[in-house]
């Protein structure tokens, strides 16, 4: 079959084609700035967007003490600049020697979860992840599929594309493979043809999306009979205030996207998948609130009273396979 180009965002029933252009022009902005400088400034240059209030909540620290560092700065999603990606690539299971090889400024410490440890790869499969940004699980999954295996890393940010490209020459030179490519396409339209992927890889970025059950069904449709998942995600236990839900800096943090786990669940089982396995895991979100992330810290005082985090949000791994012929 011929491949499928990116096409036009289409709308859910209940969502503007508008608000679907306007939800992906925000985050692919935000994604553009932490390409090009490694951190985002978060919605200061957007007048018309909205931030998280924090002064009406009883004993809410300062805001400008909470916003300061800026967005993605090197830690997480959106870390503070004093945590480094290598930091939170080895909080949330990288070995130290996935980081060693690996080519400059590819690791973003965008990671959540670990999701080539979860995909088990083997010699010969043909990889895709989702967001792949610079290109961090591309240039892992890589040795692990071998030369005779391939991976394919999609973004819709054409600075991170340009930022993975940029890296495969120094990944030939280290491993003595080609077998990486990186396309630009959106997630809910893939440009890759049916049924060409053994396993789909997936870190941080589902969140992202406006229309999740398209982004299950295009993965779906991308897998080979038989073919599995490995996502790592962020997910709530219990719905987020809508105030978080609205906030720019946390929709591009990978946190005012998330959805419910048990909704993760049932978008994978509408699109055909079975043996869904959901591992809710602490120590992402314990690590953003020990390093104090300024999203973190802002998101928390955004709680009612007596409320943390952890028991709203958690990092997902989602392990599932689409069903044989």
């Amino acid at each position: 079959m011929t491949e499928r180009q990116p096409s036009p965002t289409q709308p859910t029933p209940d969502q503007p084609a508008d608000d679907r252009t306007s939800h992906h022009d925000r985050v692919r902005e935000g994604y553009a700035e932490i390409a090009r400088s490694g951190q985002w400034s978060g919605v200061s240059s957007d007048p018309g967007a909205t931030s998280l209030s924090v002064s009406n909540q009883p004993g809410a620290p300062d805001e400008a003490a909470l916003t300061g560092g800026g967005c993605c700065g090197g830690g997480g999603c959106c870390g503070p600049t004093t945590t480094s990606p290598e930091q939170v690539a080895l909080a949330v299971g990288y070995a130290a020697s996935d980081l060693a090889s690996m080519p400059d400024g590819a690791n973003m410490g965008l990671s959540c979860g670990n999701p080539t440890a979860l995909a088990a790869l083997r010699p010969g499969e043909v990889v895709l992840d989702l967001g792949s940004g610079g290109g961090f699980d591309c240039f892992i999954a890589g040795p692990r599929v071998g030369g005779t295996g391939r991976v394919i890393g999609v973004d819709m940010t054409p600075e991170m594309l340009s930022k993975a490209r940029a890296n495969i020459e120094a990944y030939r030179r280290s491993s003595g493979l080609d077998n990486i490519e990186f396309r630009l396409g959106e997630i809910e339209h893939l440009p890759v043809a049916d049924a060409s992927i053994d396993v789909v890889i997936s870190n941080c970025v589902i969140n992202l999306s406006p229309d999740k059950p398209q982004v299950w069904r295009e993965i779906a449709r991308v897998l080979k009979p038989g073919g599995r998942v490995a996502v790592s995600d962020l997910a709530l236990r219990r719905p987020l205030p809508d105030a978080i839900r609205a906030d720019i800096e946390a929709l591009v943090g990978c946190v005012a996207g998330a959805e419910l786990v048990e909704d993760v669940r049932a978008a994978a089982e509408a699109a055909g998948f079975v043996d869904i396995e959901l591992t809710e895991k602490d120590g992402y979100v314990e690590a953003m609130t020990n390093w104090k992330d300024p999203l973190y810290r802002k998101i928390a005082a955004a709680f009612p009273p007596g409320r943390t985090i952890a028991d709203h949000i958690t990092s997902l791994d989602i392990a599932a396979v689409r069903p044989g012929v």
